[in-house]
């Protein structure tokens, strides 16, 4: 169950990261200042770190039958923190 919604929410962290990525390079480059465009592309950046770590997590869930609830709590834990950075 916990796979499943751990490799969704990194699927959707994934495909926001690339498209928030996108927007400010083509959308936001004029409208904003370079720290505060470089602080959203770190953010962005980010947010795909997390998402990376929560698809390993998944994937050690499928892997794994010992001591799921220690992975659980690892991806619980890169969702709530992706979500400091971009949310």
């Amino acid at each position: 169950m916990m796979t499943q919604l751990f490799l969704a929410i990194a699927s959707i962290l994934g495909g926001t990261s690339v498209a928030a990525g996108a927007f400010a390079s083509h959308a936001l480059r004029e409208k904003l200042s370079d720290r505060a465009l470089e602080i959203f592309e770190t953010g962005a950046r980010y947010q795909m770190y997390h998402a990376l770590a929560l698809l390993v997590v998944a994937l050690l869930l499928l892997r794994t039958e010992t001591n799921q609830s220690l992975l659980t709590a690892s991806g619980i834990a890169f969702y709530c923190r992706s979500r400091n950075f971009f949310g």
